[in-house]
């Protein structure tokens, strides 16, 4: 990734080729490891469309693994062609949120970003471009969406190299999204404690159950119709609709 263009707003998606069984390994034995496979791969697609349709964004894929070896790879290999495309680096999740965001700031200096995963597939393009607008319209030094199951789904930095400040933070922990939070929250240059907002909550897709709920909140998706498909658990196991996340802080 080689260019100087400064002042862009860009859409991170840190992702993961969906290749079956290295991913969604915790939705079987609802799904065999090719639905698993299926379901995130629909999942990564519904995510890289709400991206790419954000108004004047850039989106910037850290990529980990081959997406021509995935499940649907003709069509993820096409989605993806239309975005900027880097390798993952690091060990630890952290370091590899820490180095996809110094690979934006190197490339685009001045940029702003909002980073998402690919396991909230309900996301659209509104929500995407009100978070960069905090951030880039100066409202915000940082934005955080706490994820239900005690993680968070996106991150949005006015500054890309500030995501140094989690890289130590401890993932896939009930408690991981309010440590952010309060790693954000600690006074580190360039982060003002109450310049660092939340973002709607939302649920992301780890389990049958997750998986269910949010195919119901997002009915039309490939998400919805990979998990009507692929995974052997009957409508009526849905729990209580989950709520539609709503506007942003100001």
């Amino acid at each position: 990734m080689r260019t100087s263009e400064s002042g862009t707003r860009v859409v991170l998606v840190l992702a993961k080729a969906p290749v079956a069984g290295r991913v969604k390994t915790r939705l079987m034995p609802a799904a065999t490891p090719e639905g698993a496979a299926g379901i995130a791969a629909a999942a990564l697609l519904d995510t890289l469309e709400a991206a790419e349709a954000v108004p004047d964004a850039r989106v910037v894929v850290a990529l980990e693994g081959d997406p021509r070896l995935a499940e649907r790879a003709d069509e993820i290999v096409d989605a993806l062609a239309g975005t900027v495309v880097v390798p993952q680096r690091g060990h630890s999740l952290g370091e590899r949120i820490t180095a996809a965001h110094d690979d934006v700031a190197a490339a685009y200096p001045g940029a702003t970003t909002v980073q998402i995963g690919m396991d909230t597939p309900q996301v659209d393009a509104v929500l995407l471009a009100d978070a960069l607008d905090l951030v880039a319209d100066g409202a915000a030094d940082a934005a955080l969406g706490l994820a239900l199951d005690g993680g968070w789904w996106a991150l949005a930095l006015a500054d890309p190299r500030r995501a140094a400040v989690i890289a130590a933070v401890p993932t896939s922990r009930d408690d991981t999204g309010p440590r952010t939070l309060a790693a954000l929250r600690a006074g580190h240059p360039g982060l003002d404690p109450a310049r660092v907002v939340e973002l709607p909550p939302l649920s992301d897709v780890d389990t049958p159950v997750d998986a269910v709920a949010v195919a119901d909140l997002v009915p039309t998706g490939r998400f919805a119709r990979a998990v009507a498909d692929q995974l052997l658990v009957p409508r009526s196991s849905s729990p209580v609709r989950l709520p539609v996340p709503g506007g942003l802080p100001r």
